[in-house]
């Protein structure tokens, strides 16, 4: 991993994210010496972003109705 502190990375961003991008090499950007950033490389994938999300969201048919489970109201 090349780490790089936050004003080099400023100055030759557009750049190192072309390196990122043709040599698939993660870039650690750091601000007094400390990691405030990670630029890595995109994986593509063959259905695109959003096959990331896949299974993360749930569906509720009934949004307003009563619920199975019990549970207690703050008085």
């Amino acid at each position: 991993m090349k780490v790089i502190g936050a004003g080099k990375f400023k100055a030759q961003c557009l750049a190192l994210l072309d390196h990122v991008a043709r040599g698939h090499q993660t870039i650690l950007v750091t601000k007094r010496g400390k990691p405030v950033a990670k630029v890595i490389p995109m994986v593509e994938t063959k259905n695109g972003p959003r096959e990331h999300l896949k299974g993360s969201v749930l569906k509720e048919k009934n949004i307003v109705g009563p619920i199975s489970i019990p549970w207690k109201a703050a008085s």
